[in-house]
């Protein structure tokens, strides 16, 4: 799996016209946190998802105005760590903290 960064608000709005066309999937990290760390090794590990399905990794502590962005244009609370599933320019999934699991986001790609 390779990660797609969100370091601007320009590749947020790239990264939310692009589910229009096929779902994405969006991490949003901190990296000082463990429980984030250890839900983003999980997702790495555990990664089967079609190769065609763009996965964004959000570092919530560079980014934070792009993590505001998403809780207000997705209408999901901000948590860390989370993943969310993006299609159409919605948010149809999404898990945090323990509960990431990326098998989970396949029924809704």
């Amino acid at each position: 799996m390779v990660w797609k960064t969100l370091n601007s608000d320009e590749d947020w709005g790239n990264a939310v016209a692009a589910s229009h066309d096929t779902p994405i999937v969006v991490f949003k990290h901190s990296t000082r946190c463990s429980v984030s760390r250890m839900a983003l090794k999980i997702i790495e590990q555990q990664w089967d998802l079609p190769d065609k399905i763009d996965a964004y990794l959000l570092d919530l502590l560079s980014n934070r105005n792009i993590s505001n962005a998403v809780e207000n244009e997705m209408k999901v609370q901000h948590q860390s760590p989370q993943l969310l599933c993006i299609r159409d320019g919605k948010c149809v999934f999404h898990s945090n903290h323990g509960n990431i699991d990326p098998v989970e986001v396949k029924p809704y790609l």
